[in-house]
């Protein structure tokens, strides 16, 4: 028996820093901003690094290091990067016989360009990461407590199979939506998410699907509580994370940490939160460590390198935690 299944993505990455990357402002772009380099010229690398990715694997390397019993499921390519990703994580402690590998395409792959901020850019290929087949996933062989859902591609039938599955089992669900998943609206996903005990989303995710303003935070909460039996929490980058459980509101802020870069902060946050709510069933707890999570990961290269192992919070003082009625 498994205390929880990651079903998500997973990636082949690589990291590159040089100090010719330019942060200039670029207003036609949605973020106002873009990374440049010379065009036509040759750039020194200051730092490569090769790791593994994905919201799937990034949890699953957090729940094993909280010492969870821990197995993942995802895609990749029958090649050499995909054999990377399934021998990180075995590294890891977590069982991967449940990974699909499919000749149709190459390993999803990503290459991150750092600037000198810890701000980047990041070019994605999904290769095999759009192919998840859900037939191929052998529900009744994943005996577990709980089962999380990262980005499955956009795959409803998938999502829609692993809630009831789970429900019809007893099993408790938690997830960490990808914009895919989110895209699907809510009228549609309604009926699932009543299902899960934790749905995590940043506050341009939750606007998004609410149709409300991220602005209009108690709206967004007041609906979201509706729909949701379980916890809302939504996050609000370096504003900090807002949770309800139904009966209170539970504000934190973030620490003041270093920032080598940021891939990985979301997972590491949000797989950081369920961990230790599994462990203590106490949501303050929860939201402690999932900011400590995060705060370390974004301290190194890479999604997985920073992620914090059983009984170490990290070197900085816990977030305080607000809870106030509703």
């Amino acid at each position: 028996m498994y205390d929880i299944v990651s079903i998500g993505s997973a990636t082949r990455d690589i990291l590159i820093n040089a100090d010719n990357f330019r942060s200039l402002d670029v207003p036609d772009f949605s973020s106002g901003k873009g990374l440049c380099f010379p065009l036509g010229s040759k750039i020194e690398i200051k730092k490569i690094v090769f790791t593994s990715g994905g919201g799937g694997t990034n949890a699953a390397v957090t729940f094993a290091r909280q010492e969870l019993s821990t197995a993942c499921v995802g895609v990749v390519g029958n090649d050499l990067n995909g054999q990377e990703v399934s021998n990180e994580l075995a590294r890891e402690g977590v069982e991967i016989k449940y990974f699909q590998k499919h000749n149709d395409d190459y390993t999803a792959y990503s290459v991150i360009l750092v600037d000198s901020s810890g701000e980047r850019t990041i070019l994605s290929y999904k290769g095999e990461g759009q192919h998840f087949d859900v037939n191929k996933i052998d529900f009744d062989q994943l005996q577990t407590k709980w089962l999380f859902l990262d980005s499955l591609g956009g795959h409803y039938d998938l999502l829609e199979k692993a809630v009831n599955w789970a429900v019809a089992n007893n099993i408790r669900l938690a997830t960490n939506p990808g914009g895919k998943e989110l895209e699907h609206g809510l009228e549609k996903l309604r009926p699932l998410l009543k299902n899960f005990s934790i749905v995590i989303m940043n506050q341009e995710e939750a606007s998004g699907l609410t149709g409300i303003d991220y602005k209009q935070e108690e709206e967004i909460f007041k609906l979201m509580d509706e729909i949701i039996d379980g916890i809302f929490v939504m996050t609000k980058g370096p504003e900090g994370v807002v949770v309800s459980d139904g009966k209170n509101i539970y504000r934190a802020g973030v620490p003041d940490s270093p920032v080598v870069e940021r891939t990985g902060a979301g997972d590491a946050f949000s797989s950081g939160f369920i961990s230790e709510y599994i462990c203590s069933m106490d949501i303050s707890k929860a939201i402690q460590f999932a900011t400590a999570n995060a705060s370390s990961v974004v301290t190194q290269y890479g999604a997985k390198a920073g992620i914090l192992k059983k009984d170490d919070w990290g070197p900085w003082p816990l977030v305080k935690v607000d809870i106030n009625p509703l």
